[in-house]
């Protein structure tokens, strides 16, 4: 499921004729080479096109707009390698409708101190010509990204690389679609929201659908596909039966089998990457879905509990750019249930009632059955681990009435001090930044979500890019957040952002 197009990034340099064909040649060969040495460098996610050399209002509108409308095109990294006038630029500024990164670089490292002479000077001036270019972005009030420094330094090759996943972002906004099996749950607030305005700022179809239609694909399931999933299962996790019967207990297994396949399959027919569904209308269904959405997140849909679109969308969303990242710790909802405030042992108990993704587990993954008392069924069967240790990032979409906010917090997170034998949930235990105590007030005063779209994979600036493209705030709690700044930032958003 966890599908994505095999996205490429032009490379687009700019120059003039001012300097005759010999300069233009050189420009070229210079962008060939920063090209082919970034992507032989391993570094990147993602391709980079090399494209001919702009020097034309003509030349670099008709790119632009090629940009726009290949499909493998998720960004345009544009540098000035001499001095570009920068109005030539405008009309394909204005046009242009993906991510945007301004690489501010040079092909040489260090000045050639002995050779150095006015030719070399005026065929070198990416330090003159990338301002020129950079005021008109500035002034055109275009949201693009800035790196600076030299094309083979690997903290520049890691910052583009970074960007990339939040361009891929970007462009994958307007490929998700939400199913909601029922509604939201009665009377919350948080989960509610304009699904409209969703659409017109990030691209997001977000549906509805009775719950016993989607039940009705359930059943369709054989018994044959069943029982195959369920060995699948068996063989895969570690059964803790506690006592139950064994032949019962398999029995609750296979229906989370069933309820996976029949909601999958319902997916891909209808074509959502997004599911959530509420314990206050389960219809037909026999059991509140825990395993099977623990799978099905795993395998890249997104989800949201009790009715929270918003929570699906990102946690697709950071799933598609997180996607084939070395050493990737995982991605899931979570939500937040507990604290321990002992002193030097804060933190806030993570976890779900059932449908917390096994991508973040550390360590062996169990299957329990026990009592839900929410949703009036039959004992549901869930996936039981605890996760990995390190750091994180905590996501929050809010709908503000007027306008979304982003909230991003910095977040550590480590093993609980001792087992909690008695709790038949997935977890994870962390500590937010700058410390329990100012990043829960600061997470109250920004009106930030019990629900959360977490990753160990991708960074507070990444998720503060993709907010950026999207025209949305961006509130961060970190390391350096206090409480008398982090107010005046929320004044300064409510007025720039209204």
């Amino acid at each position: 499921m966890l599908t994505r197009k095999q996205y490429q990034f032009w490379f687009c340099t700019g120059s003039q004729d001012l300097y005759g064909d010999e300069c233009l040649a050189h420009v070229a060969e210079h962008a060939k080479i920063i090209v082919q040495k970034l992507n032989e460098s391993g570094k990147l996610p993602f391709e980079i096109v090399w494209k001919p050399t702009l020097i034309t209002n003509e030349l670099i509108r008709r790119t632009f707009n090629e940009a726009n409308t290949d499909e493998r095109c998720a960004g345009v990294i544009t540098w000035m390698h001499t001095f570009s006038p920068a109005k030539s630029w405008i009309i394909g500024l204005q046009e242009y409708r993906k991510p945007l990164l301004h690489l501010h670089t040079q092909f040489n490292e260090e000045i050639p101190y002995d050779a150095i002479d006015m030719d070399f000077m005026n065929e070198n001036q990416s330090a003159h010509g990338d301002r020129e270019y950079g005021h008109i972005v500035s002034r055109m009030g275009i949201e693009r990204k800035v790196v600076v420094g030299h094309w083979a330094d690997e903290t520049v090759q890691d910052r583009i690389a970074s960007w990339m996943r939040t361009a891929v972002g970007v462009v994958e906004s307007s490929h998700v679609r939400v199913m909601r099996v029922a509604d939201n749950m009665r009377n919350v607030a948080v989960t509610e929201g304009d699904k409209v305005e969703a659409q017109l700022k990030f691209g997001w179809e977000v549906d509805t659908y009775p719950v016993n239609e989607i039940a009705e694909s359930v059943d369709a399931v054989s018994e044959s596909d069943t029982n195959a999933l369920v060995e699948e299962y068996y063989d895969k996790y570690e059964i803790l039966l506690e006592g139950r019967d064994a032949d019962e207990f398999r029995r609750h297994v296979a229906v989370q089998a069933q309820i996976e396949l029949g909601f999958e399959r319902f997916l891909e027919e209808k074509n959502y990457q997004a599911i959530v569904t509420h314990f206050g209308d389960l219809g037909a269904l026999k059991q509140l879905p825990g395993l099977a959405i623990q799978r099905l997140m795993q395998k890249g849909y997104g989800f949201g509990a009790e009715g929270d679109w918003k929570v699906a969308a990102m946690v697709r969303i950071m799933k598609l750019m997180t996607q084939d990242m070395a050493d990737a710790k995982g991605t899931s909802m979570l939500e937040d249930y507990t604290y321990n405030f002992v002193k030097g042992k804060e933190g806030i108990l993570q976890a779900h009632m059932l449908e917390i993704c096994p991508s973040i587990a550390d360590g062996p993954i169990s299957i329990k059955c026990q009592p839900l008392s929410m949703g009036d069924r039959e004992d549901p069967a869930r996936l039981v681990f605890t996760s990995k240790e390190g750091k994180g990032i905590a996501v929050s979409m809010i709908d503000l009435g007027s306008r979304f906010r982003l909230i991003i917090n910095d977040v550590n997170c480590k093993k609980t001090e001792k087992p909690m034998p008695k709790l038949p949930v997935a977890t994870n235990f962390w500590t937010p930044e700058p410390d329990l105590y100012t990043g829960a007030e600061a997470w109250i005063l920004a009106g930030g979500a019990h629900h959360t779209a977490f990753t160990y994979d991708l960074t507070a600036e990444q998720m503060g890019d993709w907010a950026a493209a999207m025209g949305i705030e961006a509130v961060y709690i970190d390391a350096n957040t206090n409480i008398r700044d982090f107010k005046k930032d929320l004044m300064l958003g409510e007025l720039f952002y209204r």
